[in-house]
């Protein structure tokens, strides 16, 4: 990550870290038998999407990754909209999160691929630097390794001119280990990018993952675990310094899903903190 790329900060925030302040999500499916109407698995909420970008900016936070069910609407107006309000706040949209689809999965995967390719178009619109896809939730077959790295390899080809760039995650079944991130990432050859997540796989193992994949990652997803007397510092800390040793030098974007604290904000700056507090205390003692 070059410090140019850096411009609006080295947090962001994604609108599931704010899932009980926005409310309704709609599930947009490539299954025909899903529903995307309005749901309220959190309640009425209290904010709409398109007040985030001014929030954020109020927290000088530059940045937003915004997860496809909490678009209310994919109309070429509102969408219109909601990018003239993360302009006029000064706020990047970092990453468009593609939150269903299954590139692997043989009875499916071409249905499904076609579909994820369909969000490009609207992550163009919105300005998002970045679209995350699911890799997979098969088990990591070599058959189901295959099918998804043939159609994550085609999916960078369709975005090829928009101005987003593919990423995926080491999230889900397929890639439950870096054995097979790396491997999928080399089958890859670059054409798809990382967002390394610090709180997909499970400790201890996944220190020693992280340290691994996140060599190669281009965002990170700082998911903090939280326990009854709050943030796991140790484990946040030691996943953060996975982070540092291999070399990440892009932007965290803050991921709270606890109900530790009632105001979600609470648990996004906490995190925010810590990191910051992390690294400058990592380059006090380099200096």
């Amino acid at each position: 990550m070059l410090a140019e790329d850096l411009e609006n900060g080295r947090f962001a925030v994604s609108t599931w870290s704010l899932h009980r302040l926005l409310g309704p999500t709609y599930p947009y499916s490539p299954d025909p038998d899903k529903s995307a109407a309005r749901k309220e698995p959190y309640g009425p909420g209290r904010a709409a999407l398109i007040e985030i970008p001014g929030q954020l900016a109020g927290q000088d936070i530059g940045r937003l990754e915004i997860c496809s069910f909490h678009l209310p609407s994919l109309d070429r107006a509102y969408l219109g909209e909601l990018r003239a309000a993360l302009d006029d706040a000064g706020i990047l949209l970092q990453t468009l999160l593609v939150e269903d689809g299954d590139p692997s999965d043989p009875r499916t995967a071409e249905r499904d691929i076609g579909w994820i390719a369909g969000w490009v178009e609207i992550a163009s619109s919105l300005g998002a630097r970045n679209m995350r896809v699911i890799a997979g939730k098969q088990p990591p077959s070599e058959a189901n390794l295959m099918r998804a790295a043939g159609h994550l390899s085609w999916l960078a080809a369709q975005a090829e001119g928009s101005g987003v760039r593919i990423v995926s995650e080491n999230w889900f079944d397929l890639l439950p280990s870096p054995k097979e991130t790396n491997w999928l990432l080399d089958q890859l050859e670059g054409k798809v990018g990382l967002n390394g997540d610090l709180g997909n796989w499970a400790a201890p193992e996944k220190y020693a993952g992280l340290a691994d994949i996140m060599r190669r990652a281009e965002i990170c997803h700082a998911k903090a675990d939280y326990n009854r007397a709050g943030l796991d510092a140790a484990d946040y800390g030691r996943s953060l310094e996975a982070c540092r040793l291999a070399g990440y030098e892009g932007p965290f974007t803050l991921i709270y899903d606890s109900p530790f604290f009632v105001d979600e904000w609470d648990g996004i700056l906490l995190q925010r903190a810590f990191i910051e507090e992390l690294y400058q205390g990592k380059q006090r003692a380099i200096g």
